[in-house]
Parts: C-alpha cells; structure tokens; sequence
C-alpha cells in the first residue's frame, strides 16, 4: 500500500519511521509522475515490512515540497531515521528503487 503524504502525517510515517520510506513527491499533471505511480504500487507490495512507499503531492504539500528543495518531479526520495539518505529524478525502474532502498 502506498502512504498518501500530508503535513499532518508525515513526521509520524517519515520522520519517526523504523523503516526506510521511498517518498515521491509528485503532481497531479506530471505525466512522467503517472507513470511512476504503478512502479511505486507493485513495489509497495514487495517490501511489507522491509520499507514503506509513499506519495507527497508538491501542489497540495507545497510546504514539505519547498523544505526539501524539490525542484523537479518526479523526485524519489529515500529516509532512513528521519533523514535524507539518497534521492533520485525522474522515473526509474522497480529494481533501481529497490537499490535506493538498500533491498
């Protein structure tokens, strides 16, 4: 299951995660960004309990968007223990992200 981000939930789901968490901030009219989100599903299936996968909408979220300087989506973002540990843009393969997570 993919975690939609909001700023009332993401330092619990983030920030205090025991697991890394693969975050894609993305837009509704980002067409790479579309095709990201079927990559993003199946691999949220592969690592129950290894990772979490989530979603942060950079028009509704724009605040956590602008903290972490994103500039260009889609951008993929790995935190371990609440911190960025890799990022990444553009869309990229199922077996790429599995890499940034460290599975």
């Amino acid at each position: 299951m993919v975690i939609q981000l909001t700023t009332e939930n993401f330092e619990k789901e983030v920030l205090n995660s025991e697991l890394p968490v693969l975050v894609d901030f993305w837009a509704t009219w980002c067409s790479p960004c579309q095709r990201v989100a079927p990559i993003l599903e199946a691999l949220s299936k592969e690592v129950i309990g290894l990772a979490k996968i989530a979603k942060l909408d950079v028009d509704e979220q724009y605040e956590l968007a602008d903290q972490f300087g994103i500039m260009s989506i889609p951008t993929l973002v790995v935190f371990k223990g609440g911190k960025v540990y890799q990022s990444t843009i553009g869309v990229q393969s199922k077996e790429t992200l599995k890499k940034l997570l460290g599975i």
